[in-house]
């Protein structure tokens, strides 16, 4: 479970790149970003990168409506996995450009 950045922190996915190239070196492995995220859109861009799931805690916790915060996660996930399951333009280009 890679962090997207510091635990409670909230900044979101700190080292994209990172978290891209671990993706595709783990390509059967359920892999699941722990840490640091503080919006959905934050959750919803570790699913286009392929992640299978995001675990939060402040953010929804500390949320002013926890409740209502947890359910815009949810929907960025749904938004973040059906955007992968499109093939995004940008990600077919960096996949073109990686080195074989």
């Amino acid at each position: 479970m890679p962090w997207g950045s510091p635990i409670g922190s909230g900044l979101g996915l700190n080292n994209e790149y990172g978290l891209r190239t671990l993706r595709n070196y783990f390509p059967d492995i359920p892999l699941v970003v722990d840490a640091g995220l503080g919006l959905p859109s934050h959750a919803a861009r570790a699913m286009e990168l392929g992640y299978d799931a995001v675990l939060l805690n402040t953010a929804v916790a500390k949320a002013g409506d926890p409740v209502a915060m947890a359910k815009a996660f949810a929907l960025a996930v749904e938004a973040g996995q059906q955007a992968l399951t499109l093939a995004p333009w940008s990600l077919v280009i960096w996949h073109l450009l990686q080195p074989r």
